[in-house]
Formats: C-alpha cells, structure tokens, sequence
C-alpha cells in the first residue's frame, strides 16, 4: 500500500487529505482505527524518538507525544513503590521493561499526556497494553504486537482505539520535503547519532559524569531532536520529568520545563500519596484534581460542595512553604537544551529544580558567563557543539 487516505488535515476544513510514499510501498500498517492527520505526525515523530534512544542506550524505550511534541519518554527501568504509586500501576500487574517505559514516559506530566500517541521501542505486550487500556490514549505505534496485546487494543474505546504498525527496519530517503503555502522546503534529514560521544567536552570545573548521568542526558537530547522548538527537557533517572517546548524565549522554556519538573517531584510529596480520593474516582479526574491541589488555586478542589467530588475527607493543603521546602531536595537532574544558553539566568533556574548535569551546544557570545554560573553551583556541563533544532 503506498498510500492511506485520511479523514481530513490538521482541521476538518481541511481536505483532501492523505499520507503516502511516491517510490515505494507504506512502511507502516494500521491494524485497528482510523488514524488521522495528526496522529500520523505523532506516530512517526515519536517512533524516530524511541528507536533511537534504544539504539543510544540499549535500553527499552517508550514515549507520550502531544500535538508533535512529547509530553514524556523514558527506558525500561524498574519501577520503584513509589513510582507505581504515582503513576497508577495496579497492584496485579507486573509491568515488562517495555511497560515499565511507557508507565513512567506518561508519568512525567500526566496531564498533558491526556488523550496522548503512545511509541514504543519494543512489541506491544500484554502488561503494556493492560496499561494503555485504562488511560485515555489516542493510539499506539509499536514494531508489533503480540495476539494478547492486541486483543486487549482492541476492546479499547468502544472498539475504536488506534494500533499501528511499523517496520523497524524502514530507513527514509536522505532528503525531506515540507509544503508551506504552495512553497516546497527541502533539507537533509537529520541523521545526526546522539551518543556519548556527544559528552565528552565538559567545560565546568566539575568534570564527574557518572554513567547515570550520561544515559539521561542523551535521553534529554534525543528527546528534544523531536521536540518543537525552542525547548528544554528536565531528566532523572531514566525517564524526562519535565519538557518546555515550542517557547520564543529560552528562558521561559526553561521555567516551563523546571515548573513540569517541580510537580513531577511534588507528586511524591508525603501528602499527595495520602491523599484520600474516592475509591470510585477516574485517573484523569485524579490527575486533575492533584494538579489544581499543587497550584495556587488548590481551594478549587478543597472548597465545600467541592472536595466530596474527589476526596473521601477534606484534605489539609500544602503550603507554599512545604512545596519550597520539598522541591529544595531534589537533585541529581540533568538538564539538555536544543540550543545554547545565552544568559546564566538558565543555569540559575535548572538549579532551583535539582540541576547538576548539562548538556548544551555552546556558542553564545557569553559562554563564560553560563559556564561561571555552573561553577558557582559546582555543576557538571557539556558543550556539545550540536543544535538540535526541530520544526
């Protein structure tokens, strides 16, 4: 099949609408659903993700994609108590490393990974699919799936849930096109490898890099080559917990990825695990409700008339004071930027969010001044010479 015509474009003004392959056949099958426009540019941007992050690690690796831009990825690392805890895992499943990744990819910003692409690196099993079943996803695209797995898909969303298939082994031509208005766009394809190789020059008075610290900032990189730009992208332990994306400024991205990065920690702040919810409650509206209960309007939810909707008993808010406090513990984060840093004022604020390793391309006019600033905190910063740009 060498094309699949869809339903419309990016809106439903906008048709005819398709994706193809002028020389050869699809790479790609669709095996339950009607994938549209958009889920297509979710799909093979997050596909392209995951793949090349197993290849970089040799790990198992998953990501939740939101409107071109991943919410979250992550490797198959083994979940902690906590962890399974904070992210919903059912006490009779037993994640595999492959559900393990998906699990924590769409547990670093559960809400924005609402109605998400879900990519995964390895074939679809039963435990990841028993995940996928109770959370609201749009689709998947995995290298396969087993029969069990499938099944499990299927049933999901009255029958209608997404699966595709992909070729693991299709490699795209050299050269890209990209129409805009009536104009054809032509470059390279970005085949550009991120490795370790990337993290050699360490520019900061602090030269430890401990191998932790290496597998999360390639994690960081390859999830921004897929990220709209300008973007930054928070990581610990193996999984993003924070990714500011599409921002004019540098800054403002990485303020917005450090605040992700900051509820992700808060999260598995002692009051938000006691929080006495409903047994009845749905996770969306859970993640809602912790959401709103971590912001400055957490009355919305803690009102009269109101927190009997989520909560068995009124719980006590967390001050402002407590977060600070909570947040102030965090550490061993690593930081990539797809671009450099053209103010310290970036390194100050990835420090408020437990920054100690960076990864940036270098080359703005005041270097000294950011690489001073990570002395100053005894931070450990690469220049990697490579902008990763994305559009």
């Amino acid at each position: 099949m060498k094309e699949l015509e869809l339903k419309y474009g990016c809106n439903p003004n906008q048709k005819p609408a398709r994706i193809f392959c002028a020389d050869r056949d699809l790479p790609l099958k669709v095996l339950n659903g009607k994938p549209g426009y958009i889920n297509f540019l979710d799909a093979l941007n997050s596909w392209q993700l995951v793949k090349e992050l197993k290849e970089a690690t040799g790990l198992c690796a998953a990501a939740s994609f939101k409107h071109v831009s991943p919410a979250g990825a992550a490797v198959g690392l083994e979940l902690t108590k906590t962890d399974r805890a904070v992210y919903f895992v059912p006490e009779d499943l037993e994640p595999s490393p492959i559900a393990a990744a998906y699990i924590r990819a769409r547990g670093a910003d559960r809400l924005c990974s609402f109605g998400d692409w879900a990519a995964l690196s390895e074939v679809c099993d039963a435990p990841t699919a028993s995940y996928l079943r109770h959370e609201v996803s749009d689709g998947v695209i995995a290298p396969g799936y087993t029969d069990e797995a499938l099944r499990i898909l299927k049933e999901k969303k009255q029958g209608n849930y997404n699966v595709v298939e992909i070729d693991p082994d299709y490699v795209p031509a050299a050269l890209e096109h990209k129409d805009v208005f009536g104009i054809t766009f032509e470059q390279g394809r970005n085949d550009f490898r991120i490795d370790e190789a990337l993290l050699r020059n360490i520019v900061t008075k602090n030269k430890d890099l401990p191998q932790s610290a290496k597998v999360d900032l390639i994690l960081s990189l390859i999830t921004l080559k897929y990220t709209q730009s300008n973007s930054v992208c928070y990581v610990k332990d193996g999984q993003a917990i924070g990714v500011g994306a599409g921002q004019q400024s540098r800054i403002h991205c990485t303020r917005l990825a450090g605040q992700k990065a900051d509820t992700w920690y808060l999260r598995r702040h002692p009051k938000v695990l006691a929080l006495p919810f409903l047994d009845d409650i749905r996770r969306p509206e859970r993640d809602n409700a912790i959401d709103v209960y971590l912001s400055d309007e957490y009355e919305d939810v803690l009102s009269d008339g109101v927190w009997q909707l989520y909560f068995k008993t009124r719980p006590e808010p967390i001050t402002a004071e407590e977060k600070k406090a909570w947040i102030a513990t965090q550490s061993g984060v690593t930081v990539g930027s797809d671009a450099f840093f053209p103010f310290g004022d970036n390194i100050e604020r990835a420090r408020k969010s437990g920054a100690q390793y960076i990864a940036e391309p270098g080359g703005s006019i005041r270097d000294d001044q950011v690489i001073e600033t990570a002395d100053k905190y005894g931070m450990t910063m690469c220049f990697t010479g490579m902008r990763l740009f994305h559009h």
